[in-house]
Order: structure tokens, then sequence, then C-alpha cells
């Protein structure tokens, strides 16, 4: 990729304020500098991402569309992107309750810049965060003022329609959720073409006082995609933040979750579910930081691997000093399902405080012969009982999603992936 080359052409075509644009420049040179991670780079030595560096990506036309029944039906406040772009007619913000922001970011920033300037900082980011940041036009914008319950979710869809060349997309999303305030969060990645295209997201997530967030990302890219996101969560005084992360689709995926419980009291619940079969890597890199006494991390990741799939756990929980009677677990079980699929997980722990109450824990196992026994020997099908055991594996993580549509559709698209075979 001439990531050099790309970001001149898409400079070319913009009319940035100034701190922007000064922004970007610093962030293509922060990539420049880095360059794609190798195998060198710790966090990335089990991860392959040569075949994204090597293709030759183009920027996505103005132009693309995609039809309305792609996407999923359920009741919530919808904002819709296309190729990265803010698709108007098929979003949703009709009945959005006084105060509360959800917007496009690129009108965001032709209205009122300055609401954007303190949340787009320049920083040294790593690379995939800083080519974001050189790159990204739109994206998405919530602001749940003080004391205010959203009866229902923000959706946020961002959609895919690579049928051409390689084409790649950068967003960002940055949420507030202010003191007291409740939201569900709902961001999903479908590709609407079968082509090959890069995806490259950044979302910062902002809890104050007593704030209550629910975030679901749900990501089914196309076969020949390549997703890569980074999560940034910041916790205030006893703020409560619950992740859900399912991952069904791509050549390659990798999310990489950040949390600090900076305030005191604050708990977060994590939870993951991937499936890859053929060639396909999915990679969860998740570091929760305790930075204040008090604060509790649960964290569950499941994973189903077939074919020659590549799946990588790495879940960090760090606890500063001075952060006593902080809680936190963390545990990352895996199904392997045929001889040549792999799984690299590490959860680990770094402690500097001396009274707290850790746990960690990871599994790589095969479905039970005697379960499948059992199932053949009451008249089920080889392939339905192998399906109904996977299914009974995942299922506890799909139970843990917000809202009903979104487990129903998850159940699919796994029934479907498993029924396909690798």
């Amino acid at each position: 990729m001439n990531a050099a080359a790309r970001f001149s052409e898409a400079e070319s075509r913009r009319n940035a304020p100034a701190w922007l644009a000064a922004a970007r420049k610093t962030a293509i040179a922060r990539f420049s500098e880095l360059g794609f991670p190798t195998e060198a780079d710790e966090d990335w030595r089990f991860t392959r991402v040569e075949p994204l560096a090597k293709t030759a990506f183009e920027l996505p036309k103005p132009a693309a569309t995609v039809e309305a029944k792609a996407l999923v039906p359920f009741d919530a406040y919808r904002l819709v992107f296309v190729d990265g772009r803010h698709a108007p007619a098929l979003s949703d913000l009709a009945g959005l309750a006084q105060g509360v922001r959800v917007a496009s970011l690129a009108q965001v920033l032709k209205d009122e810049p300055a609401l954007l300037e303190p949340r787009l900082k320049a920083s040294a980011e790593p690379a995939f965060a800083a080519l974001n940041t050189a790159f990204f036009d739109d994206g998405a914008l919530v602001i749940v003022p003080r004391g205010v319950t959203l009866e229902k979710p923000v959706h946020l869809l961002f959609l895919s329609t690579a049928a051409g060349a390689p084409v790649m997309w950068h967003g960002r999303v940055l949420v507030s959720v202010e003191a007291g305030a409740k939201l569900t969060l709902v961001e999903e990645y479908a590709g609407a073409g079968s082509g090959t295209y890069f995806a490259n997201m950044v979302c910062d997530l902002d809890l104050a006082e007593n704030a209550v967030l629910e975030h679901a990302k749900l990501q089914h890219d196309s076969e020949s995609a390549f997703h890569v996101a980074s999560l940034r969560v910041r916790q205030g005084r006893d703020s409560r933040f619950a992740g859900h992360s399912v991952s069904l689709g791509a050549a390659l995926c990798r999310n990489d979750i950040a949390v600090s419980l900076a305030g005191e009291g604050a708990d977060c619940a994590l939870d993951g579910l991937y499936h890859a079969g053929g060639r396909q890597q999915v990679d969860f890199h998740t570091a929760i930081d305790h930075v204040v006494p008090h604060c509790g991390s649960r964290e569950l990741f499941k994973g189903v691997l077939d074919g020659s799939a590549r799946a990588v756990f790495n879940g960090l929980i760090s606890v500063q000093p001075g952060a006593q009677k902080t809680s936190a677990s963390v545990y990352n079980k895996n199904l392997v399902l045929s001889e040549n699929a792999l799984v690299n997980t590490k959860p680990e722990f770094k402690i500097s405080a001396n009274d707290v109450q850790c746990k960690h824990g990871a599994t790589v196992g095969q479905l039970s012969g005697d379960a499948l026994f059992y199932l053949r020997s009451r008249g089920i099908g080889a392939v339905e009982a192998r399906n109904l055991l996977v299914y009974a594996f995942a299922r506890e993580m799909v139970e843990k999603l917000p809202v009903e549509a979104l487990r129903e559709a998850v159940s699919a698209r796994l029934a479907r992936s498993l029924g396909a075979g690798d």
C-alpha cells in the first residue's frame, strides 16, 4: 500500500480546518515512521499483515450505494455509512430525545469544527490508529447529556460495497456518555459485496461519573476483507461498561480494546465470540488498566476454529500501584474443529498492588467424543450433532448481546457458517 500517495490524493479533495489538517499530516508522518507491524513487534508476532500491506488499495468512489434491505432490522436510532461515508437515505434518527446528539462527523466538522478539536488531537498513536487519523473523512458523534436514558439503542451500521479494485476506508466514532446517563450502542460492520476492502476504525468511548454504557460490536465482513479496529474506553467514578464483541467474517480481523478504569468504583465487563474457518485469521488484544482502587473487571472470550484458521487472544490486565481492592478476571476458551486450525492465547496480569483478587485461564480443546456419540445414538446426524455442540459452546456469548434481533442474527449467521463447512 502506498499510503503517502493515497494521502496526497485524499488531501487534494478536502477542505478541513487548519488544526485537523495539521493533525492528519502529523499522523501520516507517524505512520510512515512506524510502517506496518511485523513479526518483530511483540503485539503482532502471530498476526499476518503482509497480505494487507502488499495490496494496492484505492480510495472509494463517492457514488457507492447499497440497498436498504441490507440493514439488520431492529428498533433503533440508526446512522448508516457506506464505504465510510454517511448515507442519509438509509439513516433514521426520528424521535431522538432533546439534547442527545447523534450525527455524522463530516457534518459536525462542517458546521461546528470547534466541538471536535479537543477530541481529535494528534498523539503518538500506534500504526493503524495513526493511519486512521490521517485518512478518516467521516464517522459518528454520539453525545448523551447528563441524566438522560436512551430508551432505544443507537445503531451505527458500516457497509462496504467493494466490487472492483481493492478499496480502503477509515472511520471514527466518538461517544460521550455524561454523568448519570445511559446508552446502548451497537456497531455493525457488513460486506455488501464480495470484493477486497480494508476497513480501519477507531472508536473512543468516554463514560463520566455514574454513566452506563452497553456496547455491542458485530463484525461480519466479506471473506476477502481486512478489518482492523481500535476501541478505547475511559471510565469515570462508579461508571458501568459492558462490551460485547462478535467476529464472524473477514480474511483478517484485528481488534485492539483498551479500557482505563480511571474513577473509583468503576466496573467493566468484556466478552467476545469469534468463529473463523478456511484460512481466516481473527485477533483480539485487550488491555484493561486498573488505575485507582475499588474497581472490577471481568473478561470472557470464546472462539471456534475450523479449517486452517488462526486465532490470537492476548488479554492483559494491569493493576497500578495504589489500585487496592481490585477484582479482575480474564478467561479465553477455544474449540478447535480441525487438525490444521491454530490458537495462540495469552491471558496475563501485571500487578503492582498487594490487596487484589485476580484470576485468569485459557483452554483449547476439541468436541467431546462422548457427547457426539450420545447425540448420534439418539438418531441425530453427524453434521447436525457437531453443530449442536458448537452452538451449545457459543450460546453463552450470544445470549449476552443486549438486543434480541442481534442475538437472532448472530445465531443464524453462526448456523450458516457451521453448515457450510470449511
